[in-house]
């Protein structure tokens, strides 16, 4: 049986530090589903469609990886259904370590067959992370150096529908 994994998260955008961890999750799992997921509790820049969008031209070239949508529902509930055994998580810092080892647990309750795989980016994206990158973004700044091309591309047009500064 083929190993797989799902690597879900927001998404909004998908930076260099989230291919990173995704590249270092393809080293041990044949398959990785990425996984974008709606989140009441967080404020998005981009549509979901927007997210998946970018996040497929991203991963596009990548074996073994595909990208889905998860508009509700349970993580875990997901992770069986796709035949996944596997939740990959970047953590970047002990404060994100310590929110991801309580999801860990709660998702081993909800699916006890799940295992949690923490990983970590490379330290040049330890401090990258989308809510940063976004601010800095929509108030002018240069963000090209933690971002593909196509997410650059739509900043630039989220800029422009908000009648922003160009970047």
């Amino acid at each position: 049986m083929k190993s797989k994994a799902i690597y879900p998260g927001t998404f909004d955008p998908f930076t260099n530090g989230h291919l990173d961890v995704l590249e270092r999750a393809l080293n041990i799992f044949e398959e990785v589903i990425v996984v974008i997921a709606e989140n009441s509790q967080k404020h998005a820049l981009f549509t979901i469609e927007e997210r998946e969008v970018m996040t497929k031209e991203i991963t596009g070239g990548y074996l073994g990886v595909s990208v889905e949508v998860l508009h509700k529902g349970l993580l875990a509930d997901y992770a069986r259904q796709a035949g996944a055994k596997s939740i990959v998580r970047g953590v970047r810092q002990v404060k994100d370590f310590e929110y991801e080892f309580q999801m860990s647990l709660l998702n081993r309750q909800l699916y006890p067959e799940v295992t949690t795989v923490f990983l970590m980016p490379n330290v040049k994206y330890t401090y990258v992370a989308s809510s940063i990158i976004k601010e800095v973004a929509m108030l002018g700044g240069d963000v090209s150096k933690f971002v593909h091309p196509c997410v650059l591309e739509m900043m630039h047009q989220k800029r422009e529908e908000l009648n922003l500064k160009h970047l």
